[in-house]
């Protein structure tokens, strides 16, 4: 279940507990509802402990960075087409 099913769990208890005034026989509905706002809260704690873990933080690695010179020993004339020497 993720963040979104948690929310609507706590909304539909709220829903249940505070803003309905329906006796149904056998089922207290304000029990019902303050009961899915706790396990709504307990998944909204789960997941966002989760979700903390996953976001680990890696510190930035350093490249070094390793620059060539070329030495280009030019022939008479200046001229290297790059066969031979």
């Amino acid at each position: 279940m993720g963040l979104g099913g948690c929310i609507i769990l706590i909304a539909v208890g709220a829903i249940l507990t505070f803003a309905t005034d329906w006796h149904m026989q056998g089922v207290n509905l304000d029990l019902v509802g303050v009961i899915l706002m706790i396990v709504g809260l307990i998944g909204v704690t789960t997941f966002s402990s989760i979700a903390r873990r996953r976001r680990v933080m890696v510190p930035p690695t350093t490249t070094t960075v390793v620059e060539e010179e070329r030495h280009h020993h030019h022939g008479p004339g200046g001229y290297n087409d790059g066969y031979g020497v």
